[in-house]
């Protein structure tokens, strides 16, 4: 079994990164710079995009940091973050919400690009704070998203509200909070931050 991971530190690989950590197989790692090599022919042969993070197991190319996820909940079933049945449909549900209307209504409202009130039907999630309320309502008085325990789905919903939080894109609402702190106070997350941190701290840096 071969698992290599492409990243850079100061990116959403942070996130693939946690999942990782919280699968416990074994990987390697490629950091790449923006512009060069993540712009290189040898890694745009991987992701088009020329973007990360993006992962390669054992000759299957996954992107997109949702997709990498659910792909590692089920490629590594012993690590217990695939859903089960019960779960399967609040799994889904946010995962998708959070890659989608989420994630769409965190930008607009950072670039000032929501549209107007009559014009909200036109995008997918209508309106952004209609958006935040759906996913504040679903995390209150629970502490998973798909049920009461841990699941691939919280690494991806976790990550994004902590995102979300740190640079003033998502409101400072209690659910969110007590969320967040809850999903960064586990282990796989801790030993994730550490090397992420350090890969950054090592880095040539600018100038």
């Amino acid at each position: 079994m071969t698992l290599t991971f492409y990243t850079n530190p100061q990116s959403r690989g942070r996130m693939v990164r946690w999942m990782l950590e919280e699968t416990g197989a074994p990987y390697d790692t490629e950091i790449l710079g923006y512009g060069g090599a993540m712009k290189s022919p040898a890694y745009l042969a991987i992701n088009p995009m020329g973007k990360v993070p993006a992962i390669v197991h054992d000759g299957t190319v996954v992107t997109e940091v949702a997709a990498i996820c659910a792909y590692l909940a089920d490629t590594f079933p012993e690590a217990g973050l695939a859903p089960t049945s019960a779960e399967r449909g609040a799994y889904y549900r946010w995962l998708f919400f959070t890659a989608g209307p989420l994630e769409a209504a965190m930008t607009a409202r950072t670039l000032k690009l929501e549209p107007p009130a009559e014009r909200a039907a036109t995008v997918g999630y209508g309106s952004v704070d209609l958006t935040y309320a759906t996913l504040e309502s679903a995390l209150e008085g629970r502490e998973y998203i798909a049920g009461d325990r841990f699941t691939a789905a919280d690494v991806y919903v976790g990550a994004s509200v902590a995102f979300g939080l740190m640079f003033g894109m998502l409101p400072r609402k209690p659910a969110f909070e007590s969320y967040v702190a809850r999903l960064t106070a586990r282990e796989g997350f801790v030993r994730a931050a550490a090397l992420d941190d350090a890969a950054a701290a090592a880095m040539p840096q600018p100038g």
